[in-house]
């Protein structure tokens, strides 16, 4: 063995002293090996439990204890159930050999061994043992590496998006002001560009996610084809910037009505035609819908979106799916984009029971095809979930006018909040961080409080904790509705936010059709 590497330790159990004597001189031999012996199961268990071992010799046959049950109680304790333990055994019965691994053994000796044969046998399990553990520790750090790569992001989420918050909010709040038809045509520019970055924002951080298996897909009820009509009448304003029709089919045996997440099958036929306006400079795109069959009432969609454009040579294809990988850097240069839309759609088709695919030829244009498996169920189940998410129903219900704490430590957040809030008809008290809002609570009477996460002092979480803490000790008979506003978009995210005791939260940047949804639900339930 390597003298650099760390001695091996090896307990030898036998009842028999010579038996001891002979695998301990045998054992000495070898450079790299440190030997204990003991002769019963009782003390081998105790100087187990109570040192570090790579290995166990272990006799079967001995007095009081045999073999077997001190293999049983060692693999019963967390501090030696990982110990490699060898059988030594006289006994040629199958049966005995099959206990002997049914019990946790990795492997043993017949008696009367071979030397050759026993150090063979203990090298390989103490390498597989290191192996093992150095496996172990690699994947302990990929982890604590995937931790805080997730943080990092997580908090940069939150530093981009608070920036992005008053832009955006500010804009929606423009654009409900008198303005000149070229102020509008600015503003348009300004959103225009707030909703881009916000989409690169989005592809990083939602990447982030899939990797490190933090995207849960909602299952809730959907309209198909309104969903899919929604898409095109979206991206057919982009696409008559440069004169390109967006034809839509769907074949009359596709089902209307499903169980699943639209906004994630939203988002994978996004990035597909937005590739297809982005690559396409005449001619036309069409998005076909067809269903491959249902089972288990399960259908089996088929989507393609075929385009006109400048198509995909063989090597580009290659590289298409993967994270951070366009065509060529031209390609990069000239249309933009963070290359991880097809590899963000892949994953999401993955995740619905599908897969996802291109034909294409060069000069000619490219076909993007996926398939999803999705839940059936019927015109009237949609409806009943869909009741409460008209907002123009919702600003009909909100007529009452509320007394909100607002709970947010930057300025430009404030202005943005207090606005849209002041612009509803709304009173709101400002508190700039966590203990501030504890305080103003206790003191006065809120129908409502939006409570920002990352604040000086103490955070949105520990102050929803205190405040739910005084209702306690109040006996309150109605908890107030504690909403939080927060950059943070990590999976996971809302359900710390529901544990502290928040009832909801909404993303920055909101806009006000967010706050009339939670006004509905919460404040006037």
């Amino acid at each position: 063995m390597d003298s650099s590497v760390k001695k091996a330790k090896i307990l030898i159990v036998d009842d028999v002293k010579l038996n001891l004597d002979l695998m301990s001189s045998v054992l000495g031999q070898v450079p790299g090996y440190t030997t204990v012996c003991v002769q019963d199961g009782k003390s081998a268990i105790k100087k187990a439990k109570s040192n570090y071992f790579d290995l166990i010799l272990l006799d079967i046959m001995m007095p009081e204890m045999d073999g077997f049950e001190v293999c049983h109680i060692l693999k019963s304790y967390p501090t030696t159930k990982d110990i490699p333990i060898i059988f030594l055994t006289a006994l040629s019965d199958p049966k005995n050999i099959q206990r002997a691994f049914q019990e946790g053994a990795v492997d043993y000796v017949s008696k009367p061994f071979s030397k050759e044969e026993l150090i063979a046998r203990i090298n390989l399990h103490i390498q597989l043992k290191r192996t093992n553990e150095e496996l172990v520790k690699a994947k302990k750090a990929a982890e604590a590496a995937a931790e805080a790569k997730a943080i990092f992001l997580a908090n940069m989420s939150h530093e981009i998006r608070t920036p992005m918050n008053g832009i955006i909010g500010m804009v929606d709040i423009l654009k409900r002001t008198p303005l000149s038809d070229e102020q509008k045509e600015y503003l348009q520019i300004i959103e225009s560009s707030g909703e881009n970055l916000l989409t690169i924002i989005n592809d990083i951080l939602d990447y982030s996610k899939i990797e490190a298996g933090r995207i849960e897909l909602e299952k809730i009820p959907l309209d198909l084809k309104l969903e899919v009509n929604n898409v095109i009448k979206i991206l057919q304003i982009q696409a008559d910037r440069k004169g390109l029709p967006i034809k839509l089919n769907i074949e009359d045996n596709v089902p209307q009505y499903f169980i699943g997440d639209p906004v994630r099958i939203k988002q994978i036929l996004i990035n597909l035609i937005n590739n297809a306006i982005k690559f396409t400079e005449e001619g036309e795109i069409r998005v076909h819908i067809e269903n491959h069959g249902i089972k288990e009432n399960k259908a089996e969609l088929l989507f393609k979106v075929t385009d006109t454009g400048i198509g995909i040579p063989e090597e580009g294809k290659k590289r298409l799916f993967q994270s951070f990988s366009q065509v060529d850097k031209s390609t990069t240069r000239k249309f933009g984009g963070t290359g991880l839309g097809l590899a963000i759609s892949k994953n999401l088709s993955e995740m619905m029971g599908g897969e996802i695919g291109v034909e294409s030829e060069t000069g000619v244009g490219s076909t993007f095809w996926f398939t999803l498996k999705l839940e059936l169920t019927d015109k009237e189940t949609y409806k009943e979930s869909r009741k409460n998410d008209n907002v123009s129903k919702l600003k009909e219900k909100v007529k009452m006018k509320l007394n909100i704490l607002l709970a947010e430590d930057n300025p430009i957040n404030q202005k943005v909040a207090v606005v849209n809030l002041n612009n509803m008809g709304h009173k709101v008290d400002i508190a700039k961080n966590g203990k501030e809002a504890v305080e103003k609570f206790s003191r006065n009477e809120y129908d409502l409080i939006f409570m920002d996460i990352q604040m000086p002092e103490m955070d949105g979480i520990e102050a929803t904790k205190k405040i739910r803490e005084i209702e306690k000790e109040r006996s309150v008979s109605r908890k107030i509705p504690i909403i939080a506003m927060t950059a943070n978009t990590m999976e996971g995210d809302r359900e710390n936010y529901l544990q502290s005791g928040m009832n909801d939260y909404v993303s920055k940047p909101f806009k006000q059709n967010e706050l009339i949804a939670i006004f509905s639900k919460y404040a006037f339930a």
